[in-house]
């Protein structure tokens, strides 16, 4: 395929996903109703789960010195903290865009080498990776009987473990093609996990790894309390379980993979993972739209004042 095509469908397919799904869910959830909705939310706990958001967003900007000052590099905070906002503004526009202008702010504000500092933001997301691998194995673990009885109701046993049992082989054989594969695909492969078996090994590498590890920790602590916090603004989700929570996050935190910033398809992975709980699909859709419009407002504040502070706090350079 044209490499130039391939660019276009990059930027242009997470678009229109993004625009159908909008149509989708508000063709479930009238524009009006959704309105009723955020009239009549419990701006507290928005503003609340605002708070929240911010303090993971500074504690992502502080966590990164961590890793730039064992290369040599005292970045100033400030910049630091305006780098992750604009990163978070620039990703609504290109997908992955926002960690490349992201290196470059430091590059052209505290003369941090762009290899470096893309490498260190790439470590950092292996970092990422991990901590939401652990939520979702922790999800698992406490929803167990849950998954498995929906397993259970929704198919047939004997089908199941014959499909699950497929799957296991598949990904062993996998595995061994990958290991013995010594050009292509699975060359590139293998490195890309190596790659990210050793930026995981780096933190523990690092000066400050407790610091590290511990704003790691923190920043997805504030992303599951901003998550639950906002689900209490909704009528109608007072009583939100536990595993409706998890999986609600994580199904969440995929969709902003699949449209730019999550447009579209954040309330609908919402609305997925809290009807399998019980829950009501309108105020759950709601909390969808609630969730990502109030993050999305200040990211689009921070993010552009940002964008247009960082040249005049710099101006002395």
């Amino acid at each position: 395929m044209n490499k130039s095509l391939l660019k276009i469908l990059k930027i242009l397919l997470p678009i229109l996903l993004g625009v159908f799904l909008i149509g989708y869910s508000l063709s479930k959830l009238s524009f009006q109703d959704l309105l009723g909705y955020f009239k009549t939310a419990d701006y507290t706990y928005i503003v609340l789960g605002l708070f929240l958001g911010l303090l993971s967003h500074i504690s992502r900007a502080y966590r990164w010195l961590f890793m730039l000052e064992p290369m040599g590099y005292n970045v100033k905070l400030a910049n630091s903290i305006m780098a992750v906002f604009a990163t978070y503004l620039i990703n609504y526009t290109i997908p992955r865009a926002g960690e490349v202008a992201r290196a470059s702010i430091l590059t052209n504000y505290e003369n941090v080498p762009f290899d470096k500092g893309f490498g260190s933001i790439v470590a950092e997301r292996v970092a990422d990776l991990i901590v939401l691998l652990l939520i979702i194995a922790v999800t698992l673990f406490m929803q167990f009987d849950f998954i498995y009885s929906f397993f259970i109701e929704k198919f047939n046993p004997s089908k199941l473990i014959l499909g699950a049992s497929v799957v296991v082989l598949l990904v062993l054989l996998f595995f061994f093609i990958i290991k013995r594969s010594k050009a292509g695909i699975g060359l590139k492969i293998r490195q890309f996990v190596n790659g990210l078996m050793e930026g995981a090994l780096s933190i523990f590498k690092m000066k400050k790894k407790w610091a590290f590890i511990f704003h790691t920790l923190f920043i997805w602590v504030m992303y599951l309390s901003m998550f639950y916090v906002t689900s209490l603004s909704v009528s109608g989700l007072s009583a939100v379980p536990i595993g409706a929570i998890l999986v609600g996050f994580i199904l969440a935190t995929f969709s902003i993979a699949a449209t730019n910033g999550g447009i579209g398809s954040y309330p609908e992975a919402v609305v997925i993972a809290f009807v399998l709980f019980g829950l009501s699909e309108d105020p759950s859709r709601a909390f969808g739209w609630i969730m990502w419009t109030s993050q999305t407002i200040m990211i689009i504040i921070l993010g552009g004042a940002s964008l247009l502070y960082l040249p005049i706090y710099n101006r002395k350079k």
